[in-house]
């Protein structure tokens, strides 16, 4: 008896945005967002270890920064790399190789025997993580129902949230049992568990390849390819992420300690900081998602929740406060730009041309990783010189700024949107 055979994806019904069913849509992000959530996971593969890194290895502070440095340089630039490759081959690949790269990354710092094995090993899953968003949103744009696209992002950005939530209970606590490098295989085992999911559902995110798609016998040309290159509406998302990152790597690098500082905050409560703030931005992916109906608006969804979150930041910068109000504050800036999270999404869709998803994405969110490895550097040179309100002016000015750029991406990506006009009537 012959086997039975796998679900088709013709490319056509693909490229035009013929979905599946309902039930489908709900295990494509699942799935993918199981995915996004084990990238999170491994941008913190080696920060929650520093304590015990330093001591066995004599490191500097300087030292195990630059491993985070690695880690998002590499993958800055492998993402605006990757979405061409996610375009020429298909997403399903290009999935499976990463979270291969996740199992090698884990092997590696496992073994390292010294500080060349541990950058190695970061560079590995910075190469890892670098394909993310490219294959992410190229799957979900292609798999789910344009209607369900807002609730798909939301559900994508929270787990990627819950990633970051879960590294450190997870390695410290392995640590703490077994030492460092166990956990490092741990990680190893999470990676090659979710490949396992990703393997096993792989008829569900397979996106057609590039060459599929074009018309038989029309090879593709330079100029095509990198013909997105040339739109406004790409380079100012660019700048958008850029932005993003900026204000949300100093947030999370010096916030609760800048905070701390300014208000008194007991050592504990400034701990609780980042914990709040990420799992009240879950909530606010969650609201933002269902409440995010028309994508056509989506420029409004992000000015309202970054125009909250940057007059909580100068409250926090310039405002008096006792120290049991600090978590609440962050706890409620996360809540407003998890909020925008989804419409940020959407926004990009709109300023995407069809047949080039992974390509703009790659290059978009690669914005995120360029603004993540300069952010700390810059705002930690203000922490140095005394200045911790100026963590809260800068992250304000980056939030204001990204008002202005999700309007000037909006009005950039409109005309791609409009149907060409009907030819004039012969008189």
């Amino acid at each position: 008896m012959p086997p039975a055979a796998s679900p088709s994806i013709t490319p056509d019904a693909l490229s035009t945005g013929t979905k599946g069913p309902a039930s489908n849509d709900r295990r494509v992000v699942g799935v993918i967002s199981l995915a996004h959530g084990c990238s999170h996971f491994f941008h913190l593969i080696v920060a929650p270890v520093f304590p015990w890194l330093k001591v066995e290895f004599g490191l500097s502070y300087a030292e195990l920064g630059l491993l985070m440095t690695v880690f998002f340089v590499v993958s800055g630039v492998g993402q605006a790399a990757a979405g061409f490759v996610v375009d020429r081959i298909g997403a399903l690949p290009v999935l499976v190789a990463s979270l291969a790269l996740f199992v090698l990354a884990a092997l590696v710092l496992a073994v390292a025997p010294g500080y060349g094995l541990l950058a190695l090993g970061c560079a590995l899953a910075g190469l890892g993580n670098a394909s993310f968003h490219p294959v992410d949103y190229s799957v979900l744009n292609a798999r789910v129902a344009p209607a369900s696209l807002g609730r798909a992002y939301a559900v994508h950005g929270i787990a990627g949230n819950l990633g970051w939530a879960l590294a450190p209970v997870y390695l410290v606590t392995i640590t703490q049992l077994a030492g460092w490098r166990w956990a490092m295989l741990a990680a190893a085992l999470l990676a090659a568990a979710v490949l396992a999911v990703v393997w096993q559902a792989r008829s569900l995110i397979a996106t057609p390849q590039g060459d599929r798609t074009r018309k038989r016998g029309a090879p593709a040309s330079a100029s095509d390819t990198f013909a997105f290159l040339k739109l406004p509406a790409v380079w100012m998302s660019f700048l958008f992420f850029l932005s993003m990152a900026i204000a949300g790597g100093a947030i999370q690098s010096f916030g609760p300690e800048s905070a701390r500082i300014l208000h008194g905050v007991a050592p504990q409560w400034a701990a609780l900081c980042l914990t709040f703030y990420m799992l009240a931005s879950a909530g606010g992916m969650l609201f933002g998602g269902f409440v995010v109906a028309n994508p056509e608006k989506a420029e409004r969804g992000v000015a309202a929740g970054f125009g909250c979150a940057a007059l909580i930041a100068l409250a926090i910068g310039f405002g008096t406060w006792p120290g049991w109000a600090i978590p609440v504050l962050f706890s409620m800036m996360g809540f407003c730009v998890g909020a925008a999270g989804p419409s940020r999404d959407l926004l990009v869709r709109r300023a995407t041309p069809p047949g080039a998803t992974g390509r703009v994405y790659g290059t978009v969110y690669s914005g995120l990783d360029a603004g993540l490895a300069v952010s700390p550097l810059a705002f930690g040179m203000l922490m140095d010189r005394g200045l911790p309100t100026a963590i809260w002016i800068g992250v304000a000015i980056f939030q204001g700024l990204l008002i202005l750029g999700a309007v000037r991406v909006a009005r950039l990506a409109r005309p791609m949107l409009r149907p060409p006009a009907a030819p004039a009537a012969a008189p």
